[in-house]
């Protein structure tokens, strides 16, 4: 069949055969009549579209019909463009349809105006995305640095770290209150703070908190988040900052390990050598100083805290998984009120017997103890809030980026000289931190993606191959040779 338009056969005085003896000039002199030949020049010949305009058949204008002899036979220039294709394309005609059947239309100011528009919203919104999240992760390191720093710098002139612990806890009671006067300036919901509290007091049951429930949901929480606390301090006593905070992330092993043992999270390959790196740098960290003395047990120490803290975030994730920001808030308050009024009895029995003197009043480092217990507050806020506000492998990020930090401060300020297990065993348990981050379904996000970039590259392979053909046959036309289709 021939690619070219055929309607244009209706003003021949005789039918023209379409079969294989059309294809060439010499098949139609046989024909009997000798035509006689009046070449036109190429711009002279009408070149229709595939399709008229108005969608209708393919039916040529009279007034750029086909150049025909005296007696009615097309001439061969004519019927060479013909056969060969040329009647099948306009690169004039604009508003020609295309092979899919849609209209061209020119493209306007207006449209290309509102494209741009888009992709700069588009550009705009992930360039806020990215630095949202940069921002997270800086509060979240820095927050943590500076809380760490702040207690090595309170334990030089006040070590009770069980008071700091009871103290710091005491303003989780600020959670609600803050939450209420972001989301009241947010919303502007026409709400008191009484009926919002109310409301979200359905985290403990239908009926709201009651005595039975406070102490039942809210006691477990609170003593783990006080053994954290408090393990946390007594670490920081014995080892620096830097060998702390990264023992501190094993946690992220453990919660591992207690999900996929109690919650029955998914078992992952790479998670579990994750745990096992983490234990390689625990028993690095022993090492480094012999199995004895302030190392070794500032070792147990900050490992019994990670240990509690993961503890605390697994029965977290079982019981109040469900639970929105507000209820978190209330939650967390109701924890500060419990560590208040129930835990305060602690510090006293410590006075007493004299394992905590604490002093005067006047005499208590004020300005360490509001600075630290504001950024610990603002780093619990930060953790709690940027888990449901971003993305919580953010946060990890910043948690993670606080070993570094620590290890800044402590070279420049305090002038620690680490050693090479030390740094050895640091760099293990980071590693394996960034392990436990990687997503559930990163194995086959990973074969996918190597799968589409081979695609790709077959596609880019295809795309180069064909042009090459492309070109081959623009110079064999441009010889003088024709490839002419048989069917």
């Amino acid at each position: 069949m021939v690619h070219g338009d055929q309607s244009f056969l209706r003003t021949s005085p005789r039918p023209v055969p379409l079969g294989p003896a059309m294809l060439s000039a010499e098949g139609d002199l046989e024909s009997g009549d000798q035509p006689c030949i009046q070449p036109e020049p190429l711009k002279s010949a009408y070149l229709p579209g595939k399709a008229t305009p108005t969608g209708g058949g393919r039916a040529v204008s009279a007034g750029n019909s086909p150049k025909v002899t005296a007696n009615g036979v097309p001439d061969i220039e004519d019927r060479i463009l013909r056969i060969t294709g040329y009647y099948g394309y306009n690169p004039g005609y604009s508003s020609h349809r295309r092979e899919d059947g849609s209209e061209s239309r020119p493209e306007t100011p207006g449209s290309d105006a509102s494209i741009e528009t888009r992709s700069y919203q588009t550009c705009a919104n992930t360039a806020l995305k990215v630095l949202g999240g940069l921002l997270m992760v800086l509060c979240v390191s820095s927050s943590w640095v500076g809380t760490t720093q702040v207690v090595k710098l309170t334990f030089q002139s006040f070590s009770c770290p069980f008071f700091i612990s009871w103290f710091s806890s005491n303003w989780n009671i600020l959670f609600f209150p803050i939450y209420y006067s972001g989301h009241f300036f947010v919303t502007g919901e026409k709400q008191t703070p009484i009926q919002k509290f109310r409301e979200c007091s359905k985290l403990f049951g239908e009926d709201g908190i009651t005595l039975k429930l406070f102490i039942k949901r809210t006691a477990p929480f609170s003593i783990l988040w006080t053994l954290t606390n408090y393990l946390y301090l007594l670490a920081l006593k014995k080892l620096t900052a830097t060998d702390v905070s990264a023992l501190y992330c094993c946690h992220k092993a453990f919660v591992f390990l207690l999900s996929w043992i109690v919650l029955k999270d998914r078992f992952m390959g790479v998670r579990i050598v994750a745990a096992i790196m983490a234990i390689t740098g625990i028993v690095m960290m022993a090492y480094a100083d012999g199995f004895h003395g302030d190392s070794f047990v500032g070792v147990a120490l900050a490992v019994g805290s990670a240990s509690t803290s993961a503890l605390y975030k697994v029965l977290f994730k079982m019981f109040l998984s469900s639970a929105n920001l507000g209820e978190v808030a209330h939650f967390l308050s109701t924890m500060g009120f419990f560590n208040l009024v129930f835990i305060s009895c602690v510090p006293l029995i410590l006075y007493f017997t004299r394992v905590e003197p604490l002093g005067s009043l006047s005499s208590l480092p004020w300005g360490y103890l509001f600075g630290l217990a504001g950024l610990w507050l603002v780093f619990n806020i930060l953790v709690h809030v940027g888990v449901v506000l971003t993305y919580p492998i953010l946060i990890s990020i910043g948690t993670l980026l606080s070993v570094p930090g620590n290890a800044a401060v402590d070279v420049l300020k305090h002038e620690v000289i680490f050693s090479v297990v030390r740094l050895a065993a640091t760099c293990i348990i980071c590693l394996g931190f960034l392990l436990l981050l990687l997503p559930e379904e990163w194995d086959s996000v990973t074969l996918q993606f190597f799968a589409n970039i081979a695609d790709k590259k077959s596609e880019e392979h295809g795309e180069e191959l064909t042009e090459s053909s492309g070109q081959t046959r623009s110079r064999s036309r441009a010889n003088g040779t024709v490839s002419i289709p048989l069917a």
